[in-house]
């Protein structure tokens, strides 16, 4: 702001641009459009908010992120907004207003995602921050997860069965919609190299096949549940990087049980999903090449590297430097080191973990990083060469100062326009535990307490009077996002 103040003084000054003030168009035109450009993701309305949810106070976080609806989620962040307040009204056991907008967050999910591949074949120089926010993979799979729990406590076992399929589904597809989305960055008049997706290693929901597993052993249906936990079986030989912990014994899901036994199902959830940080790099050109200063190892990763720090560029000089900014994960460590279920006068027993929705979310992220960072690129190059055609034209006539306070200011309104999309939901949990008991029908109280990595209590989430009862699901959910 120093550098512009300095410019704008300096300019109006100038005999010349008094004489011809549209003599500084070109440049008008420049801070206009890049001014128009620099989108920043607003997350002010997630401040404060750590303390909220350590009370578990849900409808205080409801209240807060209701009161800035107007201001920090604007048209193009509507899905934010939908994933965010359908989270906080799950947790507060509003199931009917959760569903309501997560269905609306997943149609808009579906219809922003479908209109970003179809701009991508026709240009790749908009930022991803100005366009309508597609969400993130993780939270497109498992907001049918909540949905499905949902349903669950409405007693809507069917309508929780389709929402169970839909992450199937989802999983089934999720190469596939990245293949396609590359397919048409390639046809983009801009593209100068190969865009290739990332693998997609992720082909098994622990929780969602857990989920299944209890709608058909509801229905009696062994076999389908015996076919579940070999699929989470399965996820774990194939998914090491997703589930690095023990994997859970679900031998008690396949016992059967007398008749006037019930199953007890508890399900917690704790901590929150990661948020996105930006990471900074610059970019260095020689003629016909440019190159990413570091190296794109820093970003991609081994397993996605593809050549991609020194990149082909026919037609472009030595002597260019320019500055791109690029998402990541950012895992939000958790307090929570166990968990106990006390079901008073009877039994204590720990939980188990099933998944990590932080794992899944950094995995998943990692499909499109390589699609993300070849635009990023591209896009940066060809504003960066077009910034210094405007600057030389618009500099040819003016006297040394002016010429080099035109040049700073262009530079930096330039840079300033490079900002990565950092927008992502804040209220999906890191992680999920469970654990079966099997108890006579009755009326129960209990206790779910969360412990800290020095074995101290942070928090119980207490049950009284709770109705068992024998052939039907009895799923008690729990939450402490800390």
């Amino acid at each position: 702001m120093v550098v512009f103040n300095r410019f704008r003084d300096t300019a109006f000054r100038d005999p010349r641009v008094m004489r011809n003030p549209f003599s500084i168009l070109p440049l008008a035109a420049l801070l206009f459009l890049t001014g128009c450009a620099s989108f920043r993701t607003e997350k002010s309305q997630y401040v404060g908010m750590d303390k909220i949810l350590a009370r578990a106070d849900y409808p205080a976080a409801i209240f807060k992120i209701e009161s800035a609806k107007q201001i920090a989620y604007t048209h193009k962040d509507r899905v934010v907004y939908y994933l965010d307040i359908g989270m906080l009204h799950h947790w507060n056991g509003d199931y009917e207003i959760s569903n309501a907008m997560l269905e609306k967050a997943e149609r808009g999910i579906e219809d922003n995602f479908t209109k970003s591949v179809t701009r991508s074949a026709s240009s790749m120089i908009m930022n991803d921050n100005v366009l309508a926010y597609a969400g993130e993979d993780y939270e497109d799979i498992y907001l049918n997860a909540f949905k499905a729990l949902n349903y669950l406590a409405l007693g809507r076992n069917d309508e929780a069965f389709v929402e169970v399929r839909r992450i199937n589904n989802k999983l089934v597809q999720l190469a596939s919609k990245y293949n396609k989305m590359a397919q048409k960055m390639n046809q983009a008049e801009e593209a100068h190299e190969t865009f290739v997706p990332g693998k997609s290693y992720f082909q098994e929901s622990a929780l969602g096949r857990y989920l299944s597993m209890m709608l058909y052993r509801a229905d009696y249906k062994w076999d389908d549940v015996r076919i579940d936990i070999e699929k989470i079986d399965r996820g774990w030989k194939l998914q090491p990087d997703i589930y690095t912990f023990p994997r859970p014994d679900l031998s008690r899901s396949t016992k059967r049980i007398s008749p006037s036994k019930a199953r007890l199902n508890i399900i917690a959830f704790t901590g929150l999903a990661p948020d996105k940080k930006a990471r900074t790099f610059h970019i260095h050109t020689e003629e016909n090449v440019i190159i990413l200063a570091g190296s794109s190892e820093n970003y991609l990763g081994r397993k996605n590297l593809s050549n991609l720090s020194i990149i082909p560029w026919y037609g472009i000089n030595e002597g260019y430097h320019f500055k791109i900014q690029l998402p990541y994960m950012e895992p939000y460590p958790s307090k929570v080191a166990s968990i106990e279920v006390e079901v008073v006068g009877q039994v204590s027993e720990p939980l188990q973990r099933i998944e990590s929705l932080e794992n899944v979310a950094v995995e998943t992220f990692s499909i499109q990083k390589p699609l993300i960072f070849l635009k990023t690129v591209t896009r940066a190059v060809i504003k960066g060469l077009a910034a210094e055609k405007a600057k030389q034209d618009m500099t040819k006539n003016m006297d040394g100062g002016i010429s080099f306070f035109t040049r700073l200011a262009a530079d930096l309104l330039v840079d300033s326009t490079e900002n990565a999309d950092l927008r992502v939901s804040r209220f999906f949990p890191a992680e999920a535990a469970i654990r079966e008991i099997h108890l006579d029908e009755g009326i129960y109280d209990l206790r779910i307490k969360y412990y800290g990595s020095r074995g101290q209590l942070l928090h119980i989430d207490e049950r009284v009077g709770v109705d068992i009862k024998a052939n039907r699901l009895n799923v008690i959910e729990s939450s402490y996002l800390n």
